[in-house]
């Protein structure tokens, strides 16, 4: 091929780091500016422990009403699954926040920014500390890193206690040094991540790189050395893997048609220092960083990359095109459909107040008529956002309510507790031999939108026995 078909080549080619910083910048954004968008007041996701509430897509759930989140938590794992057995760690290499601090003190603070490393293509030579003032440049680094750090673990104490809160808590440390204190500890931990950790995070500690390989099949997109075109640099299996050849010469001696040109690019760009021709690695993260380097020498040769983001199926034993809608997806898919439609059916049905009644201490009272009277502790709360008007009413014709009878209001997201007191307007089981509960439905509901806002809870209203009433009564 000539010189202008090797330029052609690769001519409107963008490399996967390019796009990957897009990517990262997205998150990023979306990531800072999510915890500001409010609609009524609600956040996108926010769950608040000060206030015990659930924020999800912009409304608002109390802690009773907590029968979302074995929903939410069913819809991440599958997610979460179903990502990886069809793009492996796509999430580490694309969205995971410790894949992007480490691009950004890496590659933008300590490469682009205070030249202390030379080239972002070279990530296996660490720096000459002694030279060109690095390791004074190392601390301005670490400096600058950390007030990233401080920023967000901010941004990450958002999704708990909401902007609004959180700046105004800052103001009066005395009284909020928990939150002050989780935000510094989350900031330090990101500095000794970033600085001293480093991609051996991604490699002993997440455990994400331990689960991923129960869920890969041979058709799952991961990063993939194509030892048929490439050649067998390694041999052997699992542990037992081992250099073959250590040279190019080697290489085409054992095998002629091998065109890998044993350039090493892809093994001195990767994050986690593995070479990819060894073959499917846990340390992978699916960063692309080796698929860009091999297409840059390879594209320069007229050929197409030996390291492709693709299947086993297809790179590796070229038993054809990699079937991306398997049973296994579509599998997760449904189950993940079915998770996300109960979640939106549960998430409908939010009650517009919220009531929780409970008997007082005293079973019950007798008057000197004889009549029975009960009192319950009640706790109402408008969790709509606006001021309305309750009223409450039972079902059973033969009790009566005595207080409140009257309607009254709750502010919009307030509680207001009040005792409800039932008696009975006749003796209502005449002759029974044991106190009997008599189930009572309580309906509340707001007078001006009783459509939307109307709730009833079932109560026990226990008649005591003959005896028992002339035992208590007037007592």
């Amino acid at each position: 091929m000539g010189k202008t078909g090797k330029k052609d080549y690769l001519k409107g080619w963008v490399p996967y780091r390019i796009k990957r910083y897009w990517g990262y910048v997205a998150a990023t954004i979306i990531a800072l500016v999510l915890p500001w968008i409010r609609i009524n007041g609600n956040h996108f996701f926010l769950l608040n422990f000060d206030h015990k509430q659930l924020h999800f897509m912009f409304v608002r759930f109390d802690m009773q009403e907590l029968y979302i989140m074995p929903f939410l938590l069913m819809m991440l794992f599958i997610g979460i699954f179903a990502l990886t057995s069809f793009a492996g760690r796509a999430w580490c290499g694309w969205a995971c926040p410790q894949t992007i601090f480490r691009v950004i003190y890496r590659d933008l603070i300590e490469t682009k920014l205070l030249k202390i490393r030379k080239s972002i293509k070279n990530k296996q030579k660490e720096p000459d500390w002694d030279k060109n003032g690095n390791r004074v440049k190392e601390v301005i680094a670490i400096l600058i890193w950390s007030v990233l750090a401080l920023i967000a673990a901010s941004d990450f104490m958002w999704y708990f206690v909401p902007p609004e809160d959180f700046f105004k808590y800052l103001g009066d440390p005395a009284n909020h040094t928990v939150m002050i204190g989780f935000v510094l500890g989350v900031a330090a931990f990101l500095v000794a991540d970033v600085v001293f950790i480093k991609e051996n995070f991604c490699i002993y500690i997440c455990p994400y790189s331990r689960v991923q390989s129960v869920l890969f099949d041979e058709d799952t997109l991961l990063t993939v050395y194509d030892p048929i075109r490439g050649g067998h640099i390694y041999e052997g299996h699992g542990e037992e893997r081992h250099k073959a050849v250590h040279n190019q010469k080697e290489l085409k001696e054992k095998e002629a048609n091998a065109e890998c040109t044993y350039c090493e690019s892809c093994v001195r760009v990767c994050p986690t220092h593995i070479d990819i021709r060894k073959g499917l690695q846990l340390e992978c993260i699916n960063c692309l960083e080796c698929v860009d380097a091999c297409t840059v020498v390879m594209g320069k040769l007229g050929k197409p990359s030996l390291v492709r983001w693709s299947s086993e199926r297809e790179t590796v034993k070229h038993e054809g095109k990699t079937r991306l809608l398997r049973p296994k997806i579509l599998g997760y898919l449904g189950v993940l459909a079915i998770v996300i439609t109960m979640l939106f059916v549960m998430g409908s049905k939010k009650e517009g107040m919220l009531m929780n009644i409970e008997p007082d201490q005293r079973v019950y009272k007798v008057l000197d008529d004889g009549r029975v009277e009960h009192s319950y502790i009640t706790l109402f709360q408008n969790t709509d956002i606006k001021k309305h008007t309750y009223k409450i009413a039972i079902n059973n014709k033969d009790i009566e309510i005595v207080r409140p009878k009257e309607s009254f209001e709750i502010a919009a997201r307030s509680k207001r507790k009040k005792v409800i007191i039932l008696r009975s307007k006749k003796p209502l089981l005449p002759n029974i031999k044991r106190d009997t509960p008599i189930p009572i439905v309580v309906n509340a509901f707001a007078v001006d939108d009783k459509k939307k806002i109307n709730i009833y809870r079932t109560i026990k209203f226990m008649y005591p026995t003959k005896e028992h009433i002339e035992q208590f009564k007037g007592k």
